[in-house]
Order: C-alpha cells, then sequence, then structure tokens
C-alpha cells in the first residue's frame, strides 16, 4: 500500500535524527529553557523577520489552537472563523471544551473576508440584546486553508484591516505554512505573512519534524503570561530540547522550505493528471493536498494500492476524496499514482 492520506505518515526528516542523536546525552535544563531553544526561537525569528516577536514550541496543532485561542479571549468571547476552518470541523469540541464557542462565518473556496468580519462585529453591537450573545473576541485563519487554498495578499490584508478596525487579534494556524508558502500560487513571504497577523505559528508536525509547532507571537499585547497558558492546557514539554532540536534544524539552511516545495511540486503533478483524464476537481487548492471529484468505479480502481482520504459526497454518483503528498514522498510512489490516474 502506498500512502497518500495524510502528511503526517511519516517520521522527521533525516537531519533532525542526527541531531537528536548527537545531543541525546547532553544535559539542559527543562520546559525550553536550554540554550537549544534559544537558537531556535533566534533562527525562527530570523527566517519570519521578526527580532520583536515571542517564540514558544508546541507539540501539536490542537494544543497550539486551544492554548492560543483560550489565551487571547475572555471569558464571554468567541472566535470567528470559516465554517470550514480546522477549529470549526476537526478539533472535536476542543475550543468549546476551553468555555468559547467558535463562531463559524460562510466560506468561500475555504477562506473568509474582511467585510464578513465587519459585518458580523457591526450586526452584534447594534443588537439590543449583544451583552446576552457571545461577543467575537478574535479571527481564526489557517494558511493554507483546510481545502488547500490560499489567501493573496490583498484578502489578507484587507481582512487583517477590519480586524484593527475591530480591536480583533487575528491568529494564522499555521499547521501546513510551509506547504502555502512554497506554492506557486502564493502570494506572500513569511516576512510578509507575519506582518498581517498577530499571533501564528510555523507547523513542524506535517512539514518535516517528528512533532510540534512553533508559535510566533508579534502582538505584544498578547505575550504576557502566555508560558502560563501552556502550562495550564498541558503544553509545556519537561524535554523542551526536543522541540528546540526540531525546529533549529528545520529553519538551517532553508530546509523547511526546500521539503515542502517538493511536497507542492508533486500534488501539482498529481492535480494535471487528474485534470488531463477530464477529472473534475474540488477547488482550487495549489497546495500539497489535492481533491478530485471520482465516481465509484474510480475509487475502487485506487483500493489495495493507494490509500487516500474519503473528504465527503459531491452528489448521487461522486465522492470528493483527497490525496496528500508530504515532505516525505517519493517520486517513485508519485510516479506509481500517475500511472494509476492514468489508467482510469
Amino acid at each position: 500500500m502506498i500512502y497518500f492520506q495524510c502528511d503526517y505518515a511519516e517520521g522527521c526528516h533525516p537531519r533532525i535524527l542526527e541531531k537528536l542523536t548527537e545531543t541525546n546525552f547532553a544535559q539542559t535544563p527543562g520546559y525550553g529553557m536550554d540554550t537549544i531553544c534559544d537558537e531556535a526561537r533566534a533562527a525562527v525569528k530570523r527566517v519570519c523577520g521578526t527580532p520583536g516577536a515571542d517564540v514558544h514550541f508546541l507539540v501539536g496543532g490542537t494544543q497550539a489552537n486551544t492554548t492560543v485561542i483560550s489565551h487571547i479571549l475572555r471569558p464571554w468571547q468567541g472566535a470567528l472563523c470559516a465554517d470550514t476552518g480546522h477549529i470549526a470541523v476537526h478539533e472535536t469540541g476542543a475550543i468549546e471544551a476551553t468555555g468559547h464557542k467558535v463562531l463559524p462565518l460562510p466560506n468561500t473556496n475555504g477562506t473568509i473576508t474582511g467585510d464578513q468580519v465587519r459585518a458580523y462585529c457591526t450586526d452584534h453591537f447594534n443588537d439590543g440584546s449583544h451583552e446576552h450573545i457571545v461577543q467575537p473576541g478574535m479571527v481564526y485563519i489557517s494558511f493554507p486553508t483546510e481545502s488547500g487554498t490560499l489567501y493573496s495578499k490583498a484578502q489578507l490584508t484587507d481582512l487583517y484591516a477590519a480586524c484593527r478596525e475591530w480591536n480583533l487579534p487575528l491568529f494564522i494556524d499555521g499547521a501546513r505554512l510551509g506547504y502555502g508558502l512554497m506554492s506557486p500560487a502564493c502570494e506572500l513571504t513569511i516576512e510578509e505573512l507575519a506582518q498581517l497577523c498577530d499571533v501564528f505559528y510555523i507547523g513542524g508536525t506535517k512539514c518535516g519534524a517528528l512533532f510540534g509547532e512553533a508559535v510566533v507571537i508579534t502582538n505584544d499585547g498578547l505575550k504576557k503570561d502566555f508560558r502560563y497558558s501552556i502550562k495550564r492546557h498541558g503544553g509545556m514539554l519537561a524535554k523542551g530540547r526536543l522541540l528546540g532540536i526540531q525546529f533549529l534544524t528545520l529553519m538551517e539552511e532553508g530546509l523547511y522550505f526546500d521539503i515542502c516545495k517538493q511536497a507542492v511540486d508533486y500534488a501539482l503533478e498529481i492535480r494535471a493528471a487528474f485534470e488531463a483524464k477530464g477529472i473534475e476537481m474540488f477547488g482550487t487548492s495549489m497546495t500539497n493536498q489535492q481533491f478530485p471529484i471520482l465516481t465509484k468505479t474510480q475509487m475502487e480502481a485506487f483500493d489495495g494500492k493507494f490509500a487516500y482520504e474519503y473528504w465527503g459526497r459531491y452528489d448521487e454518483s461522486h465522492s470528493i476524496v483527497r490525496f496528500c503528498t508530504s515532505w516525505a514522498t517519493k517520486r517513485e510512489n508519485v510516479d506509481a499514482l500517475l500511472a494509476a490516474i492514468a489508467e482510469l
């Protein structure tokens, strides 16, 4: 079986394993207060062009989302997001479990707009009973979106402008950030993205690390006591240097971006192969996730040979499925899939 089911099926990049082995018997303080984590934080800030940012390493995406969101919001507030956003559909109520409501907005190709945020806030505060309704307290998006699409520079600029107009921090979930930034359709550099939000994270789990996400806080007003929030949510890893080693390695010599670019290149070959067969694609993803719309017979042609993700029903005779590449996807496996698609 060849797996195109997700982008976290493999372990980690070999250079990380080498560094973990080299430092295995080093003695360091715990909880991320070691010199390796200090170097990793400096490397992240250098790559992002954010010398004044605070950088924190957490173990996974759900942990990062719940920690950041609950840290930002007051008890009576909720998080605005796309109705297809990760926190709305794939977090098993983790945000709600912190006491905060997810406030979904209708998406367009996975994205939301500044005008939607403006309209929601205007309607909320114009409601005479608004004090009886969960107050919008922040905006959450992901880059890329859950469906692999991207915000243009103009879209993100306007969305961030709307957030500032209403004093709403903007949080960008970057679980697949590398795949988004290395897409040929991306209009943003990581430095520009860092300037158009208040907090974001660089995903490691899906992008070459064994595990881990690097949370980057650029808004000074959100920095205070964030380590308390990490601890409260069970995220303060005792052997914190394991996270530092991974991000220090990924940030060296552009490794993070190089391995993510290869995954995107492979995914676009897969997209082109489906399109060449006249198969319609769901959405306009130009990242490492591709969503062909297949008949039952076409789906069965892959069974037992290739693992993929069922995404949802499209109509009476078609389903949306996901083929996902990763930093570790092999050329020979892509070629095998391309050959199988050609035979559909």
